[in-house]
C-alpha cells in the first residue's frame, strides 16, 4: 500500500524497550542460521556486523545481484530480460480503443487496464491445469493519481478541480482487470480481443454475503436490502482461492470519501472503523452523494471487505464476502489446510492494528469448482496475539463469546464483522507495524507476515513483535503452525513465531537491522510490503517505501532456510516514484510477472514528472505498468 493518510491507531501494546525485547526474544533458529541480533548496551541496535563483512553464504540464488540504481528507468539483474507487458490504458477488453492520453473518458477506461496496478496473479488456462505459457493475469488497482493523468492539475488541488468527466473516469481506473496473455516465440503478449478480458471497477455492480448481508448498517437510499452495492475502491492485495477464484482486497478507501463524520449518527464507528477524517482526494462527493458521509452515511460501511470473483467466468458477478470482516484488508492469502478446509491469512494496513484468519466450516470440493462458491460465507474469523514466549494465539471474533455480546453493543455476528477492529481491541489483540502481506511456504507450510513500518510506535509500546520504537524500516515475521510442508495445521488455535528479518540498513546503527550473515550493500532492504514464494519455496520480496533512504524500491530474494537465510539479494529496481507490488510467478518458475505502480508520483504536476516510463513520450504521462521478467536464454527465475 502507499502511504496517502493516516488512520485511526488501535489499542497501545506492551511496554519494553528494544535492547530488553532482542534479549528476550533472539530466534533460536535464527541463531543456529548464523544471524546477528543487531542490539548493544548503551544504544538502540548496532551495526549487524562487526569488521569486515562476511562473504555471502550456500545458497541456490546464484544470479549476479544487481547493482543499486535509482533513475528514470527500470533495472533488472545480469542475465535477466525485462519486458512491459501491459500499461495503464491499454485495452484488454474486446472493443476497446488505444490509450489516448488527450481523450481518457469513463467509456474508454472501461474497455482498459486499469491505473496503479499492484497484486497480480497468473491462472492457467484451459481451467485446472498447470501451464505456464498461457493463462488469465488478473491484476488490482488501488488508487488514482490525476494530477499524473492530467494536466493542469496538482496533488493538492486535484480533488477540488477535477471534473465530473474526469471524476468518472477515476472510478472506472479502479477496482480489477483480467487480461490474457500467451508466450509466443519466447515473448509474453496480450490476446488482442479476448472473450476473457474483463474490468471491474468502482462503477460495477457487486453482490454483498455474508453474515453482514443485509444488516442496516449497509442499506442506503439506492439499496435498501443492503445486499447490492455499486463499486470496489481502493484494491490493494488479495489472493487465489484453491478453487481457482481471485479474491481482491479493499482498504482504506475513506480516501474516497467526503463529508464531516462528525455529523453521522455514530461517529465513534466511524472514527475506529478508520473514517474519522475523510479526504475526498479525487473529489467524488462533489459529484455522487453516496461518497458524502452527511447524505449516505452507510455507504463506506459497504467497503474495506474482501470480493470474489472467478476470472474464468466474465460473466460472473463479483461478490463481497463479509465473513472475512471489515477493515483495511492489504491481503487474503488462501491456503488448503490439511483437513480439506481452507485458511485466509489477512492483515490490516495501518498503524496499530491487526493480523486475521479465517477458518472455512465446510471444506474445499477439489471436484467441483462450483461447490465451493460460498465456501467463504460461513467459517471462523480470528484476531492473532503475539506472545513474548514466541506463541501465537488466534482469537477467535465469534459473536457471543468472551466479551463480544449485547452488553458491549453486539446483537449478532454481523455486528462482529462490520466492527472486526473494535471486537479486536476487546479482545486484546496485538497492535502491529501496519500489517501488509501473508504467504505461505509451499515447501515448508510456514507463514510470512510482512510489516512494512510504523514510526508512530514509541519506545513505551514496543513488544516482542514489533520490537523497534520509531520504526522507518519494517520486518518480517515467520510463523509456525503445528506441523511441516503439507501437513501443517493452519487451522491450528496456537502457532509458534519467529523474527525472519528486521528491516534496514545493518551498516546504520539506528536501524537495528537484523539479516542472516553476508547480506551485500546491495541486498539490505527497507519498507517490506509484497511478497510471493516461488515452486523452490525462496521467497522475494517487494519494497514500498525505499526512496525514504536514497535507494529504489524494488524485488528481492531470499532464502527461508539454510547457510543464506535471510540474506536477501536485489534482482529489480523501479523507476523514480514508483512502488514494486504483485509478483507472481508462473507455475514452472521461469516467468515473473511484477507491478511497477505510480512511477513519478512525487510530482506535484504532470509537467514537473521525473519520468516518463515506460513510453518516455513528452505526449504520453507515466504509466503504470506489468513488466514480465524471464532469464535470458529461458530457465529457471533466481539461478
Amino acid at each position: 500500500m502507499t502511504e496517502r493518510t493516516s488512520l485511526a491507531a488501535g489499542a497501545a501494546s506492551t511496554a519494553t524497550d528494544f535492547e530488553s525485547v532482542v534479549a528476550k526474544r533472539l530466534s533460536r533458529r535464527a541463531a543456529l542460521m548464523g544471524m546477528t541480533a543487531a542490539a548493544a548496551a548503551g544504544g538502540l541496535g548496532s551495526r549487524l556486523f562487526s569488521g569486515e563483512a562476511k562473504a555471502a553464504a550456500e545458497t541456490s540464488l546464484t544470479f549476479t545481484e544487481l547493482t543499486r540504481i535509482y533513475d528514470e528507468k527500470d533495472h533488472v539483474a545480469p542475465g535477466y530480460a525485462k519486458q512491459v507487458l501491459v500499461r495503464w490504458g491499454d485495452p484488454i477488453v474486446k472493443g476497446g480503443a488505444a490509450f489516448d492520453p488527450a481523450k481518457q473518458s469513463v467509456a474508454a477506461q472501461e474497455l482498459q487496464f486499469g491505473y496503479n496496478n499492484d497484486f497480480l496473479a497468473f491462472l492457467p488456462l484451459p481451467a485446472g491445469s498447470n501451464g505456464s505459457d498461457h493463462g488469465l493475469l488478473c491484476a488490482n488497482h488501488e488508487y488514482v493519481n490525476p494530477h499524473i493523468m492530467w494536466p493542469g492539475l496538482t496533488a493538492d488541488d486535484a480533488g477540488q478541480k477535477i471534473d465530473k468527466s474526469q471524476a468518472e473516469t477515476t472510478m472506472a481506473a479502479h477496482g480489477h482487470s483480467v487480461v490474457e496473455v500467451k508466450k509466443v516465440d519466447g515473448k509474453w503478449q496480450v490476446v488482442a480481443d479476448s472473450a476473457y478480458g474483463r474490468r471491474i471497477s468502482a462503477l460495477t455492480k457487486i453482490k454483498i454475503s455474508g453474515p453482514a448481508a443485509g444488516h442496516d448498517w449497509l442499506k442506503t437510499s439506492a439499496d435498501a436490502t443492503g445486499t447490492q452495492v455499486i463499486g470496489t475502491l481502493d484494491n490493494c492485495s488479495g489472493g487465489v482461492t484453491p478453487w481457482g477464484t481471485v479474491l481482491f482486497c479493499e482498504e482504506g478507501v475513506a480516501d474516497w470519501f467526503g463529508g464531516d463524520s462528525k455529523k453521522t449518527p455514530n461517529p465513534a464507528f466511524m472514527e475506529r472503523a478508520g473514517y474519522g477524517e475523510l479526504e475526498d482526494l479525487n473529489g467524488w462527493a462533489r459529484f455522487e452523494d453516496r461518497f458524502n458521509v452527511e447524505k449516505e452515511p452507510n455507504e463506506p460501511n459497504r467497503f474495506d471487505w474482501v470480493v470474489e470473483y472467478d476470472p474464468y467466468d466474465p460473466a460472473s458477478q463479483p461478490v463481497k464476502r463479509t465473513a472475512l470482516g471489515r477493515f483495511g484488508h492489504e491481503a487474503a492469502t488462501t491456503v488448503l489446510n490439511k483437513d480439506g478446509r481452507v485458511v485466509v491469512y489477512m492483515g490490516d494496513d495501518d498503524y496499530f492494528e491487526y493480523v486475521y484468519r479465517f477458518v472455512s466450516r465446510g471444506t474445499v470440493n477439489t471436484a467441483d469448482r462450483a461447490a465451493n462458491r460460498d465456501l467463504l460465507d460461513d467459517g471462523t474469523l480470528a484476531v492473532g496475539k503475539f506472545h513474548e514466549d514466541g506463541m501465537l494465539e488466534w482469537l477467535p471474533l465469534v459473536f457471543g463469546q468472551g466479551p463480544l455480546t449485547a452488553a458491549n453493543g453486539f446483537n449478532n455476528q454481523a455486528d462482529v464483522v462490520i466492527q472486526a477492529r473494535r471486537a479486536a481491541d476487546l479482545l486484546g489483540a496485538t497492535p502491529m507495524d501496519r500489517p501488509e502481506d501473508f504467504e505461505t511456504n509451499p515447501v515448508t507450510g510456514r507463514v510470512y507476515l510482512v510489516l512494512t513500518k510504523n514510526s508512530k510506535r514509541t519506545a513505551e509500546k514496543v513488544d516482542a513483535v514489533n520490537p523497534r520504537a520509531k520504526n522507518k524500516w519494517g520486518q518480517i515475521v515467520e510463523l509456525l503452525p503445528p506441523g511441516e510442508g503439507k501437513d501443517a495445521d493452519h487451522a491450528a488455535d496456537k502457532y509458534k513465531w519467529d523474527m525472519f528479518l528486521l528491516a534496514g540498513d545493518p551498516n546504520a546503527a539506528e536501524t537495528g537491522a537484523k539479516y542472516g550473515t553476508g547480506v551485500s550493500a546491495n541486498g539490505w532492504l527497507a519498507n517490506p510490503d509484497n511478497i510471493a514464494f516461488d515452486p523452490k519455496g525462496r521467497l522475494w520480496i517487494a519494497t514500498d517505501g525505499a526512496p525514504d533512504f536514497g535507494i529504489a524500491d524494488g524485488l528481492y530474494a531470499v532464502e527461508t532456510e539454510g547457510p543464506a537465510r535471510a540474506v536477501p539479494k536485489l534482482m529489480y529496481a523501479v523507476p523514480m516514484g514508483a512502488e514494486m507490488t504483485g509478483p507472481w510467478f508462473t507455475p514452472d518458475g521461469q516467468t515473473l510477472f511484477v507491478s511497477v505502480q505510480h512511477p513519478a508520483e512525487a510530482a506535484d504536476s504532470l509537467d514537473k514528472v521525473a519520468t516518463r516510463w515506460p513510453d518516455f513520450d513528452d505526449k504520453v504521462p507515466p504509466r503504470p505498468s506489468v513488466v514480465v521478467i524471464t532469464r535470458e536464454g529461458g530457465g529457471e527465475i533466481g539461478a
